[in-house]
């Protein structure tokens, strides 16, 4: 059986593609060579540094010594959910191997990466600090979006957050009104952006529920809008103002002859990682939501 569940390794391997694919936030995962693991398995450590500013040169006594500070902040994982699955080996009309294949895929790209995205949105959303409108608002028109983005940007600006590597996500709704607007003026605005991503209102949201899988009435699992939450109009992301981290895991494939509660293939899967924001670059998040 283990040439069996050997074929299922190149199952596995296309698994991150499903979610590259899928998931809108896939564009911030953080360059994992910049963190280490910590000392126990459900934490990373994260190097942060500080310095002093310019001071007075003096002619007589040269340069005044500075502090550089480099430091070492271990943050634990905040993301861990997963599913087991049994395909009943006499269901099984094709080989287990391309029925894994779909079933993983379609999983992932259905249920995983959906509240994957929710989450991520709402844990930036919900992080103390970052920029967002005054009062939230709906907008209806092409120009009223065009207005609430120059805003952001402006604000972004005035913080002094860098201009590349600063991603728009925004509902398809909004993107489609200020596309309507005078291309002039809307492509002067939306070219503004290292990148433009369309994010379903089902998964933008401030905050959300996240269905245990056991208790009553969640038994089915995934997520859904908490009775705070807002609906997200669009939200600007700097790249380097967050900490974004996911491992994408088939924990194992037990076969039939191994299973000892059913006469079916078992498949487990389990999302593990982190999503977070850097305490020095809040600003680099900038919020516009509904009232």
């Amino acid at each position: 059986m283990s040439n069996s569940i050997t074929k299922f390794k190149k199952y596995i391997d296309l698994l991150d593609e499903v979610y590259k694919q899928s998931a809108r936030t896939s564009v911030l995962d953080s360059d994992s060579t910049l963190v280490r693991a910590g000392a126990n398995a459900n934490e990373i450590v994260i190097p942060k540094m500080s310095m002093d500013g310019l001071a007075d040169y003096s002619r007589s006594t040269g340069y005044v010594a500075g502090d550089v500070t480099l430091t070492n902040e271990t943050v634990q994982y905040n993301y861990d959910r997963g599913r087991q699955f049994t395909v009943d080996a006499m269901d099984n009309e094709e080989t287990a191997g391309v029925s894994f294949g779909r079933l993983a895929s379609e999983f992932i790209r259905t249920k995983t990466v959906p509240e994957l995205d929710a989450f991520r949105f709402a844990t930036y959303a919900g992080t103390s600090g970052i920029s967002k409108v005054t009062s939230g608002a709906t907008l209806s028109t092409g120009d009223s979006t065009l207005a609430a983005l120059v805003a952001a940007q402006t604000q972004l600006d005035e913080d002094e957050v860098p201009f590349e590597e600063r991603f728009l996500f925004i509902t398809p709704t909004l993107f489609n009104l200020a596309n309507s607007v005078d291309l002039t003026k809307s492509k002067a605005v939306l070219d503004g952006f290292a990148g433009i991503v369309r994010v379903p209102q089902s998964r933008f949201y401030t905050a959300i529920d996240l269905a245990d899988g056991t208790t009553s009435g969640e038994e089915a699992g995934g997520y859904s809008k908490a009775s705070a939450g807002k609906d997200i109009n669009f939200m600007i992301i700097h790249k380097q103002a967050v900490l974004q981290y996911q491992k994408h895991t088939v924990n194992k494939v037990v076969a039939p002859e191994e299973n000892q509660k059913s006469d079916g293939w078992m498949f487990f899967f389990r999302a593990y990682g982190l999503t977070d924001v850097y305490d020095n670059k809040v600003k680099g998040i900038y919020l516009h939501h509904k009232a």
